[in-house]
């Protein structure tokens, strides 16, 4: 089945709705469940893939790898994190040209200084917005297609204020991007005030716990935004359940009957087991 691409699904007027993937049993449910995109969250890809902080330690190469089994194996158009490009305007380059290849819908590019820091945490510090500028336009130009879109992120609400951000906003805009990311508004007048500012689509990040407030999708439309990120609900939600059922085990070698568990046998079809098993008999000896 071919992939509808996110230009399509924002151009059709609906909110969308992504939530954050991190491993590939994370990006097959969230695939079969209708959502307009998905979202590859870089703190819960390099948490789950490396055990450690998204604080600018993995590498493109580590990242190509993941999404691209994500990309591989769904058929929902997916965002996925790039961090800063991972160096320079070269490296730029090289990363949209990686990321549209294994057939990432739009790549996410920051303006913070390397080493970055994960959004929604204190110490996130930007570049010159020229220099951002220049990504963008080195991004759009390193692009095969039109289809595949750069989302334009700036971290300078936090250390520089609202009018800073919208104003680093409206130059991502003009410079060629396609969806703008103002990262951590903090109330719902700042939240309209960016998309009353952009000529763009807007995105907006959604972490519970985080600087911005949390709305529902209705709400966020109204407000103007097109897209809605949910980057950590997933992972969070499955480090409570593990933690809960372990305690279980833990506490008494018995799994407490109030616990939710995912149907094995539903997970076995949802990893692919019935194919095998199709294979096995048609050519097992």
């Amino acid at each position: 089945m071919k992939k509808q691409s996110l230009k399509q699904v924002i151009t059709s007027g609906d909110m969308i709705v992504a939530p954050g993937i991190y491993d590939m049993i994370s990006a097959l449910i969230a695939d079969q469940m209708g959502f307009g995109a998905l979202y590859v969250t870089g703190y819960g890809t390099v948490a789950s893939y490396m055990g450690i902080p998204d604080a600018g330690l993995a590498t493109y190469t580590d990242m190509l790898n993941r999404i691209s089994r994500f990309s591989e194996l769904t058929t929902t158009p997916i965002i996925a994190d790039a961090d800063t490009g991972y160096g320079g305007l070269l490296n730029v380059a090289n990363t949209v040209k990686g990321y549209e290849k294994a057939g990432i819908a739009a790549i996410q590019l920051e303006d913070q200084e390397f080493p970055k820091k994960c959004g929604h945490t204190p110490g996130r510090k930007v570049i010159p917005a020229e220099d951002m500028v220049q990504k963008i336009q080195v991004a759009c130009d390193s692009r095969k297609s039109d289809e595949f879109l750069i989302v334009a992120r700036t971290d300078a609400r936090s250390s520089l204020g609202i009018d800073e951000a919208i104003e680093r906003a409206q130059l991502y805009a003009d410079a060629g991007a396609d969806i703008i990311f103002v990262e951590s508004p903090e109330s719902e007048e700042e939240m309209k005030k960016i998309c009353d500012s952009v000529n763009k689509p807007t995105l907006a990040n959604l972490v519970p716990g985080g600087r911005t407030p949390m709305l529902p999708a209705r709400q966020l439309q109204e407000i103007g935004y097109a897209i809605a990120i949910h980057p950590v609900t997933g992972f969070l939600a499955a480090a409570r359940s593990l933690e809960k059922s372990y305690s279980c085990l833990r506490e008494g070698g018995d799994l407490d009957k109030s616990l939710d568990l995912y149907p094995f046998a539903k997970f076995n079809e949802l990893i692919g087991f019935p194919e095998i098993w199709d294979f096995d008999k048609r050519y097992a000896k």
